[in-house]
């Protein structure tokens, strides 16, 4: 769907050079001798870089509407990520760098949603807290009397976070996947 640029606002999803971005301000500019524009601030939904665009009045932009879909993590094929579409048990392959860090939290059975436009899919969150065993943990350097000390624990996933002494290998935490942060043992 095309809309004037006078029309675009914040959290809108446009469609700009074959690339699809979030709007996230969208600012009417005026200037005393010129003519005036829309200065956007635009994110990436496949790098989550931020760009500046600046947009004549009434200029036509390309609305596009993502749809969402929970997809189901199954394995690692290559670079790819395989998932399950639980809706209709098609395979969705997402690309590494789409996932990017969130990687960190993958395990079989784990279930995320995905942000498509038309089949290729531009994001993937990750549900805010999981619950995952502790591998192993580095030594602490520190002194155990120190207050709120912490050491590095590595999960059944590969990430690695911060975790206070008293966490084992063999223990069940609650991660902060969107902080990377240690919640609780569980």
């Amino acid at each position: 769907m095309m809309v004037a640029s006078n029309q675009i606002s914040p959290g809108m999803t446009i469609e700009l050079e074959g690339k699809v971005y979030l709007i996230e301000s969208a600012v009417k500019v005026t200037v005393s001798q010129g003519v005036p524009f829309i200065k956007t601030k635009l994110k990436s939904l496949v790098s989550g870089r931020i760009k500046e665009k600046n947009f004549k009045l009434d200029q036509e932009i390309k609305e596009v509407a993502l749809s969402e879909k929970r997809l189901e993590f199954l394995y690692i094929e290559g670079r790819n990520y395989l998932f399950l579409d639980i809706e209709n048990l098609d395979h969705v392959e997402i690309s590494s760098t789409i996932i990017g860090d969130k990687a960190n939290y993958l395990k079989e059975g784990i279930e995320v949603k995905a942000k498509f436009y038309g089949d290729q899919v531009f994001a993937m969150e990750l549900p805010q807290f999981l619950e995952l065993m502790v591998m192993n943990t580095e030594i602490s350097e520190a002194p155990m009397h120190i207050a709120n000390a912490t050491k590095i624990a590595i999960l059944e996933t590969g990430a690695k976070i911060e975790v206070p002494l008293f966490v084992e290998g063999g223990d069940i935490v609650k991660v902060d996947t969107h902080a990377n942060e240690f919640i609780q043992r569980v």
